[in-house]
């Protein structure tokens, strides 16, 4: 941390203050309220809609015909990455299954859990279940693996578990447990060669960082490097849970500050010197960015302006807001990004899952901070941001299916991997419009690229215009004042 301190005094690393983001939250929390703005909005995006249903109309044959043009090319065999699935459940019931079986025929003897300061075999944790390797079947696993607490933060933290829940999440679904996560390594390695099989599919799978302590990184890389859980189809996206005020109840941490330090100082020590972890800095490699994950719906008691605490004086045992965790998330990346690109590192993206649930100014801070969204289903209740959220295109990951079906993304965020998109996309990807196509990579005609450009670009045309006029009336008016008062 000293050594950090000597850098920042030299090294200019400029982040928004906190001054200019509430001041700004404040102008969007005005807008998007807005009477004569909201029905702008709600008559833009209408106009949209049916543009988009017309062009539908119109062009759908030559679209069909374009895409039958195109040898060796269709839905499944072009490049799609599912970019939401938790990677602790990135494997389907059925492979679990598989897996656990065939532990429990290699490892019986291996002792996976401490039970009251003596370890138990394997074996022994499904003879306490009353369980064998016969009598397991997707419907026992259910009840033991209950699936529907991987997305219940509440479930997590209160004392509920159905019979033996948790032991076998802890045995086979985790990363720090006894066994170190040996077998959790298993499972997603099994995953990543199923990928590598069908060739088209890539995936973002979600790990924790809790900020519960400074070494949770280290164990992380740890576990990644030992089991090699590395393929060229997967990408980690960590995500952080807000849960400071359930670690704050259990006394493991005195401020929000403490969490903010656990979670990003052995980032800026790693990329001041990749020699201090070693392990991290290879993990890192592959991680795309940062999540930011809980019940969103839960109650907020705090509202964040320029009297809120500060991180170090946020002693409370209430969790901070969402803005205020998506600030301070921000803030300290937008930092640890300059320094990464100076010492020639690829930089980390903020996707946080927002708009699930809760109140709408979870989506302005959205708006604000992150490069992509997961959700925003609540952008139907409100058009402004709706609108915004299209005019600046922030994308949106919307997951309408379950976890083990693919959302088709065709802006996926590799940043350090420049080489892979123009493989997957064509060489001229990042242009603009239909010259940045190639259908016989994308598989998307370029009648609808064509489309999907000329109507942003009418819609960003017609916001300028609009802009401009009122400019030149101010100054007719102004003009009008000033000749009238020198008479």
């Amino acid at each position: 941390a000293d050594e950090l301190n000597e850098t920042s005094t030299e090294l200019d690393l400029p982040y928004p203050d906190l001054q200019e983001y509430i001041a700004d939250m404040n102008v969007m929390m005005a807008l998007i309220i807005n009477g004569p703005v909201k029905s702008f909005c709600y008559r833009r995006l209408q106009y949209l809609s049916s543009k988009f249903q017309m062009h539908v109309l119109l062009n759908e044959m030559k679209e069909l015909a374009a895409q039958k043009k195109v040898p060796h090319r269709d839905f499944y065999n072009i490049r799609k990455v599912d970019t939401h699935i938790h990677a602790s459940s990135c494997m389907n019931q059925k492979h679990l299954l598989r897996f656990i079986k065939s532990a429990m025929k290699k490892y019986p003897d291996e002792i996976v859990h401490m039970e009251g300061g003596r370890g138990q075999t394997l074996t022994e944790v499904f003879e306490d279940m009353n369980l064998t390797a016969y009598d397991l079947s997707v419907d026992t696993l259910d009840m033991h693996a209950d699936r529907n607490t991987f997305h219940r933060f509440d479930k997590f933290n209160s004392k509920y578990n159905p019979i033996g829940e948790s032991i076998l999440r802890e045995i086979f679904i985790k990363t720090d447990n006894h066994i170190h996560g040996k077998y959790f390594g298993h499972i997603i390695k099994e995953v990543m060669s199923d990928l590598e099989e069908s060739k088209y599919q890539n995936a973002e799978l979600r790990l924790s960082i809790y900020g519960r302590s400074m070494d949770e990184w280290d164990k992380l890389a740890l576990w990644a490097v030992s089991h090699s859980v590395y393929s060229d189809n997967v990408r980690w996206l960590v995500q952080i849970p807000r849960l400071f005020d359930v670690y704050r109840t259990k006394q493991q941490l005195s401020n929000f500050q403490q969490m903010l330090e656990n979670i990003f100082l052995p980032l800026f020590e790693v990329t001041i010197n990749p020699s201090s972890h070693p392990q991290l800095h290879l993990f890192l490699q592959h991680v795309l960015g940062f999540d930011s994950v809980d019940d969103e719906s839960k109650p907020e008691h705090h509202v964040f302006n320029l009297d809120s605490p500060s991180p170090a004086r946020w002693c409370d045992d209430n969790n901070p807001p969402y803005s205020y965790y998506l600030y301070y998330m921000y803030a300290n990346m937008t930092v640890l990004n300059h320094l990464r690109r100076r010492r020639g590192f690829h930089t980390f993206v903020l996707r946080p899952h927002c708009g699930e649930a809760g109140p709408i100014h979870h989506l302005v801070s959205g708006f604000m901070l992150s490069e992509n969204i997961s959700h925003g289903l609540l952008l139907r209740k409100a058009p402004v941001l709706q609108y915004l959220y299209y005019l600046a295109q922030v994308g949106i990951a919307m997951s309408p299916l379950s976890n083990n079906s693919l959302f088709l993304s065709y802006h996926t965020h590799t940043h350090s991997h420049r080489h892979t998109k123009s493989h997957w996309l064509g060489p001229d990807y990042n242009k603009e419009g239909p010259v940045s196509n190639d259908i016989r990579r994308t598989n998307v005609p370029d009648i609808r690229v064509g489309y999907r450009y000329e109507t942003l670009c009418e819609e960003l045309h017609l916001i300028t215009q609009a802009v401009r006029t009122q400019e030149l009336d101010r100054i007719e008016e102004e003009d009008g004042l000033s000749f009238t008062s020198s008479q």
